[in-house]
């Protein structure tokens, strides 16, 4: 028994680490920025050396696990599930709810952002413009966007991380698997292994987020302070507001729905995953810590979750679509361009689309949102002006994005009956 509160023990202990250093990392870099005069020593060898070096290497670390993780997990599975026809229903049953939440969350952007009107009366001369590296991205079709799921080459997919690609060729390998059994066991038994292998790799590079997550914090609000945020702040705000309702609002009321579960309860036992997605602000980090919270804390069987999960940080980007939301209303309203009911809708379908087969690494959204602002006819110099702040903001969506998919996979699970309540409702020592 001393063993197991042991066991307990080290695991609260990693979750309380990564918290502290998400407000000690934010602690030190506003120290750094407003305290310590600019010069070799801060710049060069602290900010841009130590704090980017130990940072960005904890981040490609966690990278280097997702592909060959995702990639096992899934053909895994998908192997488990076996039958075809089921796994049909999870895939269609998850689909649907990625794009319904992604559709209202950016209805609720476009709400919040009519309610506050973030880019009324704006100094646009007071805003620093960085559109020069503003990249553009023209609309791909529907027809495009379900035929580059397909893989032509799998070997090129894996190597250049096509999540939705990877995730179609594990899925057919691993009804493969399930439909030969016995007469492929040893490459069954492969995966299984090489599984075991990417989440024991998983837990040793966990160890080190609380530094990791020091690094990038401290180095984020070293360069950004709070100077920046001043002319941006109605914008700022409406895009928390609006990823708050829905993450705390949205995403929680139908967890109560459909699965009956206590939204408090999964916001505490997830919130540590939330944290980590803030700190690193790229989804494809999260997976592996999503999948073990999601199977330990809540009760969701690996089987769905390993599904869920990959597919949700390549296509359910709601936190993304929130942020496209406000920026679309802040735009029009900053340069004086009326949009009309046609518009708006417009924007919803475009940004629901745009965030299918959006990479999950940071501030993808911000290229992504010229190809909302093409649709409705904005100025993509606009982009320029909220580049500055969108660190902060995209670090917060990215939680939300995580989220989104949690709850989406707990749903699924229960549908599925594959959520184990008895974990959910365990309490943790």
């Amino acid at each position: 028994m001393g063993e197991t509160q042991k066991k307990e023990k080290k695991k609260i202990g990693l979750t309380t680490k990564i918290f502290i250093a998400l407000l000690a990392g934010a602690v030190f870099g506003i120290i750094l920025c407003y305290a310590v005069p600019s010069g070799h020593i801060k710049d060069d060898i602290i900010v841009e050396g130590v704090l980017y070096v130990v940072g960005q290497g904890f981040i490609k670390l966690m990278k280097m696990l997702v592909v060959p993780l995702v990639f096992c997990s899934l053909v895994c599975g998908s192997m488990s599930i076996g039958d075809t026809k089921k796994l049909g229903t999870v895939g269609a049953r998850t689909l649907i709810f990625y794009l319904a939440t992604t559709a209202l969350a950016v209805t609720v952007a476009l709400s919040v952002g009519n309610l506050i009107n973030p880019g009324v009366g704006l100094d646009m001369s007071t805003i620093k413009t960085n559109a020069a590296s503003v990249e553009t991205m023209k609309a791909t079709s529907l027809t495009d966007t379900l035929l580059n799921i397909i893989p032509d080459n799998p070997i090129n997919s894996l190597a250049s991380g096509e999540m939705l690609q990877i995730i179609v060729f594990a899925l057919i390998i691993g009804v493969i698997l399930a439909k030969l059994g016995e007469r492929a066991e040893t490459v069954a038994n492969f995966f299984s292994q090489f599984n075991d292998i990417m989440m024991e790799m998983t837990m040793m590079i966990m160890a080190l987020a609380p530094i990791g997550v020091f690094c990038l914090i401290s180095r984020t609000f070293a360069n950004i302070g709070f100077s920046a945020f001043v002319p941006l702040a109605k914008y700022m705000i409406g895009v928390l507001i609006a990823l708050a309702i829905q993450c705390f609002g949205v995403y929680q009321i139908l967890l109560k729905i459909f699965t009956g579960l206590n939204p408090l309860k999964f916001i505490k036992k997830f919130f540590p995953v939330m944290a980590f997605a803030f700190s690193t602000a790229t989804s494809n980090a999260t997976i592996p810590l999503s999948i073990d919270t999601l199977t330990k804390k809540v009760g969701v069987s690996k089987k769905i979750s390993s599904f869920t999960i990959p597919l949700g940080a390549t296509i359910n980007m709601d936190g993304t679509s929130i942020m496209q939301g406000v920026a679309v209303v802040f735009a029009a309203q900053a340069f004086g361009i009326h949009l009309s009911m046609t518009d708006y809708i417009t924007v919803i379908g475009t940004a629901t689309l745009a965030s299918i087969g959006t990479a999950g690494v940071p501030s993808v959204g911000l290229v992504t949102l010229t190809m909302v602002f093409n649709s409705v006819g904005l100025p993509v110099e606009a982009i320029g002006l909220i580049m500055g702040i969108d660190r902060i903001l995209d670090m917060t969506r990215t939680a939300v994005n995580i989220t989104g998919d949690a709850v989406c996979t707990t749903i699924v699970a229960h549908q599925n009956k594959a959520l184990d309540k008895n974990v959910f409702y365990a309490e943790e020592n």
